[in-house]
């Protein structure tokens, strides 16, 4: 009888997870341009009528798991300016490439209107802004979505961070600063290679404790400095710059943030950016203004506490529905433009680009959610030295040495991406969440839960990632699972 129970349960054991290894369908496959077959990067992979998606990497693959209700729906992929392509999901092909046409708007039939409509492309900008009460979401919601946190100097990758996060809005009209919210669920990954021997962010953290303080980094000694106070300067220094309330939060969350008086886009956004319309493309059969962003009369300045982050000109391309004047897509960068910020960048970075943006928004329920975001900025954390000689040395035939900063490893590129995927509307899932508590610390170790990740909808790293990130796991120590 003992022996029947057992293999009973056995039999429970292994059904149920051939149900679970069936209980959804992979997509995967790279998604090319028809004529020259060069991989398109950020595609939109989605299920139509749904915000199940994903979006191609810059080698143009991706990969999407569809829960075993939608196997018979309808699988778009998207690229503005390009056909999209839709099959059902149950007929896809992993085996075969997705090409995309490119597809022309009729300006034709665009002039063919009664109604006046904005001509230039400062025009359009201003009237998609007044149009984003109507566009963004009006009511509290959440979003369930994947990030992955990324630090490399010039050889290699020291840093990385995979979560699973709920974000809480409570609308557009709201501030963000009082009713927006994040949670990390879930860490799938979490490596650390990081050196904490720069005293750089030990000297911002004791003079963000005590504003009065005259002190710089080359008056402290490394030896006289406990590890675990070093680290919690660098912890607090992540939240600072990398932390995702300072970025959800803040000037960089730019269409969000546009009503309040401190956002890069508020009411004296033609002072600080000047747009031009580029031209009209189509976005799954939709016209689409494709506007290019350049400066206005007036440098911008994030204001970031302790760190000199204003002096920079704005760049990009903003893409705007034609018929809802909805913001679809962002591309924004800051460049460094003044002479101090320049010097700075140069000296610290060998780079002009401060900041690096991309927002996608998906329309769900006639409203406008974000989808995809990527943010990318350097980070200066003032490690490693070398030794070499002088230029004036070598014009004496000398051979004096002198130890400088090793600009391959003295500062990092961050980067953060946000996948959304979910769209929650329920009001009594949103309550019964808020009940309980939420953390934004993206830094913070947590369990690694396997059976989570095996359904959860991810993003596909680049193979040149890929490869640097396969050589930090066998070299990462703090791993743990």
């Amino acid at each position: 009888m003992k022996a029947n129970t057992i293999k009973y349960l056995l039999s429970l054991f292994f059904f149920a997870v051939s149900l679970s290894a069936f209980s959804q369908k992979e997509l995967k496959n790279k998604i090319v341009d028809f004529m020259t077959l060069a991989p398109l990067e950020s595609a939109s992979v989605y299920i139509q009528n749904t915000t199940i998606g994903t979006v191609s990497n810059p080698d143009g693959k991706f990969v999407l798991l569809v829960p075993k209700a939608h196997v018979n729906d309808t699988l778009v992929v998207s690229s503005i300016g390009y056909k999209s392509y839709k099959m059902a999901v149950s007929l896809f092909d992993n085996t075969k490439e997705v090409y995309l046409e490119e597809d022309i708007a009729s300006l034709e039939e665009v002039q063919l209107v009664t109604t006046p409509r904005p001509k230039t492309g400062n025009e359009i900008v201003l009237r998609s802004l007044e149009e984003l009460p109507e566009n963004l979401p009006e009511k509290p919601y959440m979003q369930k979505g994947f990030l992955r946190h990324k630090e490399r100097n010039k050889k290699e990758f020291k840093w990385l961070i995979e979560s699973a996060i709920t974000l809480y809005d409570s609308s557009f009209q709201s501030p963000t600063s009082k009713n927006l919210k994040i949670n990390v669920d879930q860490v799938r990954k979490s490596y650390d290679l990081r050196d904490i021997d720069s005293t750089l962010t030990y000297t911002a953290y004791l003079k963000y404790k005590n504003p009065s303080l005259n002190l710089r980094n080359k008056n402290l000694r490394r030896d006289t400095i406990k590890t675990s106070n070093l680290i919690k300067a660098i912890k607090w220094n992540d939240t600072r710059i990398n932390g995702l309330e300072t970025l959800f939060k803040g000037k960089l969350n730019i269409i969000r943030n546009s009503n309040t008086s401190a956002g890069l886009f508020n009411k004296e956004i033609l002072e600080t950016h000047h747009f031009d319309l580029d031209t009209i493309l189509v976005d799954e059969g939709r016209k689409i203004y494709k506007i290019k962003i350049s400066e206005g009369r007036k440098l911008i300045d994030l204001k970031t506490k302790g760190i000199y982050n204003g002096g920079y000109s704005a760049e990009g391309l903003l893409y705007v529905y034609y018929d809802t004047y909805a913001i679809k897509r962002i591309e924004y960068n800051l460049v460094a433009k003044s002479a101090a910020q320049r010097s700075r960048s140069k000296t610290l970075f060998g780079t002009t680009v401060n900041h690096k943006l991309v927002i996608n928004y998906i329309e769900y329920e006639n409203r406008m959610y974000p989808n995809f975001v990527s943010y990318e900025t350097p980070k200066l954390v003032n490690v490693g030295t070398k030794v070499i000689t002088s230029a004036i040395a070598k014009a004496n035939n000398k051979n004096e040495k002198e130890v400088v900063p090793n600009n391959d490893e003295r500062f990092y590129y961050a980067v953060q991406e946000l996948l959304f995927s979910e769209i929650i509307l329920d009001e009594e899932k949103i309550t019964e969440a808020l009940s309980k508590p939420w953390d934004a610390d993206i830094f913070a170790a947590k369990p690694y839960n396997k059976t989570f990740w095996e359904s959860y909808n991810t993003l596909l790293e680049s193979e040149e990632d890929e490869k640097l990130i396969k050589d930090l796991t066998k070299r990462s120590t703090l791993f743990k699972e």
